[in-house]
């Protein structure tokens, strides 16, 4: 029987998502250039920046980021996350150097093909409005200035254009709760605006949006939390990219790519779903609340 390959885990993806851009961004070299430098061959360092297992020291990390121009910080970030390869538990709360310097889960937003959504509470950020997102953050971030909070706005839109651009945007089907059309964040203006845009963002082909009323129930016999589910394209000629499904919570952030998790999650996803009304009668019924929040 023919062994199978070990599969690169989610921190070593990101670790060579993050060195490509860097080397792309930062730099005019080509692969063959690096690997010289580093004294590597050309496949070892292709190797590390298509995420396939194998050992990488924290001195070569180093010397990397001075070829390659990555302020100290960042390389620092990558040395940590080089290390959670190791880590059975990697997929639990990534710490503060990680949050700060390598957001996980915004890379995985922005190479993601397709998304499957599951929120119980509110809007998720791909879908806010400046002015919902702002009375969240107003709450969430009570110490922070006029311009940090501008500057969080900013990134969320820009992060949204994932979904609206006219080149391969990324498909979204996500299931919201009824209870998020009556949660109130910021008034009842706020309220009208973010429904209404939900309901317009949700005619484009690439996004569905499906209510699950309160009259559902619990489709999985208890609460379930929110949850994304990413797919991605393959990276190489026949090589899948992994599913990756990424579990928020208060105080940390799970990520998932066991193909049990997975199919866990998708059968979730799809119960959820089928209990959920339809995208037309969704598309009714967040209309139908935000002219009752005028």
């Amino acid at each position: 029987m023919v062994e199978e390959a070990p599969r690169a885990s989610l921190p070593r993806r990101q670790l060579g998502r993050f060195i490509r851009r860097q080397r792309e961004e930062n730099t005019s070299l080509i692969q063959a250039e690096v690997a010289s430098a580093m004294q590597w061959s050309h496949s070892k360092y292709s190797r590390l920046e298509r995420g396939e297992p194998g050992k990488v020291l924290d001195r070569d990390l180093k010397e990397l980021g001075k070829i390659l121009e990555i302020p100290d910080d960042k390389v620092a970030a990558m040395i940590d996350l080089a290390h959670q390869v190791a880590e059975k538990t990697w997929y639990n709360t990534f710490d503060d150097l990680i949050r700060r310097n390598f957001d996980v889960y915004m890379r995985l937003e922005t190479d993601a093909h397709a998304m499957a959504i599951f929120r119980p509470d509110l809007v998720p950020g791909l879908f806010q409005t400046a002015d919902y997102a702002r009375a969240l953050n107003r709450i969430y971030f009570p110490r922070d200035s006029e311009e940090e909070h501008d500057r969080r706005i900013e990134l969320k839109l820009q992060r949204q254009k994932i979904i609206t651009r006219k080149k391969a945007p990324v498909s979204v089907d996500l299931v919201l709760h009824e209870s998020a059309l009556h949660s109130m964040v910021g008034d009842e203006a706020v309220m009208a605006a973010q429904l209404r845009h939900l309901a317009d963002i949700s005619t484009k082909s690439n996004i569905t949006i499906r209510i699950l009323p309160f009259k559902g129930g619990f489709p999985l016999g208890t609460p379930a939390g929110p949850f994304v589910i990413l797919d991605f394209r393959p990276y190489a000629k026949g090589v899948a990219e992994p599913t990756v499904i990424y579990v928020e919570n208060f105080t940390g952030d799970t990520y998932l790519e066991s193909e049990s998790d997975v199919e866990k999650y998708r059968r979730a996803h799809a119960t959820i779903q089928h209990t959920a009304l339809d995208a037309v009668a969704s598309r009714n019924l967040l209309r139908q609340v935000a002219r009752r929040d005028l």
